[in-house]
Order: structure tokens, then sequence, then C-alpha cells
């Protein structure tokens, strides 16, 4: 069993690979300063919680030499596109200083044996294809900017340690306790005030959306099977879904109809058509493949 330091543990992601991974016997400690996550989701013993902003890099070089872990996993960061656009001194902050706050709090500690850099898909361009792990990044907001360069300091960090390192480019998650409003929560939230007529914005645009339970278990795989060098794997569930197909099943898990109107203050101006995970390279490398359906995952939304 290791001992694991989870950034940002509180968060929707976080909180279940806490919980998937604690249950498997790890001690995990947590640095999270709360901002969007929600700590009653994660049963972690009061020594092993640190409520710390990673841009205080003084102190999360003090905690991390406490702690000594032997896994990190950096989850933290500000990453809903829209809050980003429109706070990116914020955004660029918490996501590249922050990021280099505990890769140099890693490379100081000695203990660190592997480190797990949560990136996105957003480094890529737009295209209708499915995405690979070898295509161009070229980001087009501020958030996909913040995580290539946080990738760009995962890569000098491993030339100066030699810890392996791994970089985890996350399609759209989904699953319990979400805080932003995406996709899939907004009609979530809806649905379960009990409205059939919703109101949504951007209709065409399709996302592959992976729930996070399935996630977990991909990261763990990760862990357990990457022991050398530094690389860079797709994670997503390598299925388009269109928001129509995503209304459908909300209605199959309520076994009711569901109207959409959209909404002018919720349509985005600038967004892609498609995102698409080619995940051969994760799953040839661990053996992990996707469980979870989207009807299946929309099911564990849905209070009934």
């Amino acid at each position: 069993m290791k001992k694991i330091l989870i950034t940002g543990a509180t968060g929707f992601i976080g909180s279940t690979l806490f919980n998937h991974l604690q249950a498997q016997g790890h001690e995990i400690f947590v640095i999270d300063n709360l901002s969007f996550g929600n700590k009653d989701l994660i049963n972690v013993k009061r020594e092993n919680f640190y409520f710390q902003d990673i841009i205080d890099g003084a102190k999360v070089n003090s905690i991390i030499n406490t702690i000594k872990p032997q896994w990190v996993i950096h989850l933290a960061a500000i990453h809903f596109i829209p809050f980003c656009n429109e706070n990116p001194m914020l955004a660029s902050n918490t996501n590249i200083m922050g990021t280099r706050n505990i890769l140099r709090a890693c490379e100081k500690t000695k203990s660190v044996e592997k480190f797990f850099f949560a990136s996105t898909a957003a480094v890529y361009p737009i295209s209708d294809l499915g995405y690979k792990e070898t295509d161009q990044t070229i980001p087009m907001d501020i958030y996909g900017l913040s995580k290539i360069a946080g990738e760009h300091l995962c890569q000098e960090f491993h030339l100066r340690t030699g810890v392996s390192t791994i970089i985890c480019r996350f399609f759209n998650a989904f699953g319990p306790n979400e805080t932003n409003p995406h996709l899939i929560p907004v009609i979530q939230e809806q649905v379960n005030a009990g409205k059939r007529i919703i109101q949504l914005g951007n209709l065409e645009p399709k996302r592959d959306f992976i729930h996070t339970y399935d996630m977990a278990m991909a990261i763990q795989f990760l862990l357990e099977k990457f022991n050398e060098g530094i690389d860079v794997f797709n994670l997503g569930r390598g299925i388009e879904y269109s928001v129509v197909e995503i209304v459908k099943a909300f209605e199959d898990a309520l076994g009711e109809s569901i109207k959409i109107e959209v909404d002018p203050a919720r349509v985005r101006k600038v967004e892609r058509m498609h995102l698409l995970a080619d995940i051969s390279k994760i799953s040839n490398f661990t053996g992990w493949k996707p469980k979870i359906s989207i009807t299946e995952g929309i099911k564990t939304l849905i209070n009934k």
C-alpha cells in the first residue's frame, strides 16, 4: 500500500478517486482549499487533510515535506472554461503557478516515486476527428493554455528528477456531486427539481462523456502499471454523445419525456462541435476499458 497525496480531492472527480483508492487500503492525504469541493464527500482523517491554497508555495512545500508521499495525484485546478475566461489571472495562477509549487515541493522532498498530472482535452485544437495523444496541441481558451503549461512543467520536473510522470488528458467527466454547470449537471438539476421542460444552451456539440467511477479505475491502473519515464494518455470513453442523446438518456432513466428549450443566455459564442478521445493507448497499456454506459451513469444522478 502507498502513501498518496491527492490535491483537489474534494471535487467530484477527486472525491470519487479518493474513496476508490482508500477502499484499496492506501493511506491518503489531501491538499484542498475547498473553493469548488466539499469535504463531506470524503472520509479523510483530520490529520491527513490540509486546508491550503496551492498558490502559496512555501506552505505547499512544508506540507509535502511533512507528508513525504510516494505517489502524488495533482487534480487541483480551476477548470470551468467560462469561469477561466472571465478570471484569466486567477485561473493561470492556480493552474500554472500552483502546479509549479506542487512539482517543486515534490522535487525537494525526494520521497515521490510517481507523479500524476490531470490535464485536459482542451489542449487539442478544434477537429472533427478523434484525438490521439500524438496530435498537435493548440488550446483555444485560457484553461487549455494553463494546462499545456502544466504539461511542460511536468516535462521539466521529470527531466530534473527522473520521477515517473503521467500526464492524463481528461475528456468530459460526469458523475455524482459535480458543482460546475456543465451540460449533464445542468440537466440533472432541472430534472431533479421536477422540470420536464428544460433550458439548455448549445445543442449541436458532441462530447465524450466518461463516468468518474471509470476514471478512478483508469487512474489506479495507470499508477500501478506506469513505472518509468514520462508519457501522455487520453482518458475518455471513446464515444461521442450529442446533447439530444444525453437528454434521451435522462428520459430513459426517468421513464418520462423531456422537452428542450434553448435559452439564449446559456449559448456559448465559441464552441467546439466535436470532442472525442482515442483511448486505444491507455486501454492497450493498462488493460482498462470503461464499463459504465451513459444511461447507467445518468441513473446514478437521478433522484427517484
